[in-house]
C-alpha cells in the first residue's frame, strides 16, 4: 500500500494573514490544502491519505473533504505541538489501517505544486531502495556556519536542497519517531535528518523547481502564477 501522510498543523503566521492558517488561505474559493490533498487523490498508485490539521479546523476541512469527494482521505487527525508530532501522529493512523511494509509519503499540506510524475517516480525508488527524498539542485551559493563562526562554502554542484514528498517504509520511520521520543527530541526540521540522524542510507531523485512549500506572501503570488500557466498551456497546447 501506498499511503500519503499529508501534514497541515502549522499557522502560517509568515503569511501575514491572520483570520485563518496558511493551508486554509484560499485561491478561487478552494483552500490550499485542498489543491495539495488533490494532487495526490489523483494518483493511481496513491491507495490512501492521512491528513495531519490544526484540532479546531477539523471539521472544516472535513466538509472541505467532502464538498470535493476526496474519498481517499481515510482519516484526518490533530497535529501535536511540532510539525516532527504532527507527523508522528500521521503515521501512528497510518499503521492502524495498514501493515508496516507499506509506503508512506510525507508531505507539506502547503506544497500543492508537485508533479504526479514526481510521486510515482518517488514511490518507485522508496520501494526499490527503501526510502526516496525528492530534492531540487541549488540554485545558489550555499554557506555554512560552524561551530566556531567561520564560515565554509561547499560545492554548489554537491548540494541539493529537500523537498517533499519523502518515502519511507512505515515501519522503518515509525522506529525512528519512537526513538527520537524516547530521548525526547522535538526538533528535527524534517523526516530526511531524523532518518539521517538514526543511520538510514537516504535516497534521492530530482524534482521540479516549482513543487515550493507556500510560506511567505510571495510563495502565494507564485502558486497562483504557476496554477495560471498550466492551465493555458492545457488550453493552447504549449
Amino acid at each position: 500500500m501506498n499511503i500519503a501522510v499529508i501534514f497541515a498543523g502549522g499557522q502560517g503566521n509568515r503569511l501575514n494573514y491572520h483570520s485563518r492558517p496558511k493551508q486554509f488561505f484560499e485561491f478561487r474559493g478552494k483552500p490550499i490544502v485542498v489543491y495539495t490533498i488533490e494532487v495526490f487523490q489523483h494518483i493511481q498508485e496513491v491507495d490512501a491519505i492521512v491528513v495531519v490539521c490544526l484540532e479546531d479546523w477539523i471539521p472544516y476541512l472535513r466538509r472541505q473533504v467532502e464538498k470535493y469527494d476526496l474519498n481517499k482521505v481515510i482519516d484526518i487527525v490533530p497535529g501535536g505541538s511540532k510539525g516532527q508530532d504532527s507527523i508522528y501522529h500521521g503515521l501512528v493512523c497510518a499503521k492502524q489501517h495498514y501493515p508496516e511494509d507499506s509506503m508512506v509519503l510525507i508531505h507539506d499540506g502547503v506544497r500543492p505544486l508537485a508533479m504526479e510524475k514526481t510521486i510515482i517516480e518517488c514511490i518507485e525508488v522508496a520501494k526499490e531502495k527503501g526510502n526516496c527524498i525528492v530534492c531540487v539542485p541549488a540554485m545558489e551559493t550555499i554557506v555554512t556556519k560552524k561551530a566556531d563562526g567561520s564560515l565554509e562554502v561547499p560545492d554548489r554542484n554537491s548540494v541539493l536542497i529537500a523537498r517533499a514528498p519523502q518515502c519511507f517504509v512505515l515501519k522503518d520511520v515509525l522506529e525512528a519517531h519512537q526513538k527520537a521520543l524516547a530521548e525526547d527530541r522535538h526538533d528535527f526540521v524534517d523526516t530526511c535528518s531524523m532518518m539521517n540522524h538514526y543511520g538510514y542510507e537516504l535516497h534521492t531523485i530530482l524534482g521540479t523547481i516549482e513543487n515550493i512549500k507556500i510560506t511567505t506572501p510571495a510563495d502565494y503570488f507564485m502558486f497562483k502564477a504557476i496554477i495560471e500557466s498550466r492551465e493555458e498551456s492545457a488550453v493552447f497546447g504549449f
